[in-house]
């Protein structure tokens, strides 16, 4: 798993959350939240990302007991890791984009390279 950080939530509830930030970032392609989720999702993504450069059907499996639709796990096979295949890694980037105002929580944008 990543860091020691445990954003609030049980154990269960985290890695919940993980998964699907995951999911949802790597189909979209960008993402708005908290600074310390983008620095948890960052190595998660960029390891889907990493598996999808393999290429071979035991990483594709290892992809889907991860990801929680089976659409983006293709999309990230056939579209994203080809194309970062010249990379030996550094796929993600994080930009800070100020605060939230409802509880002044320091937001970031992270986003494919």
């Amino acid at each position: 798993m990543p860091g020691t950080r445990k954003l609030g939530k049980t154990t269960d509830q985290r890695r919940a959350m993980l998964r699907q930030q995951v999911t949802d970032f790597l189909d979209k392609g960008k993402m708005e939240s908290t600074v310390t989720r983008c620095k948890e999702i960052r190595p998660l993504a960029e390891k889907m990302i990493t598996l999808g450069k393999k290429g071979d059907l035991a990483a594709y499996r290892k992809a889907m007991t991860f990801m929680t639709r089976e659409d983006v796990v293709h999309k990230v096979f056939k579209e994203i890791a080809p194309s970062y295949m010249e990379r030996s890694g550094g796929y993600t980037r994080i930009t800070r984009t100020g605060v939230r105002r409802g509880d002044a929580a320091e937001t970031a944008m992270i986003e494919l390279v």
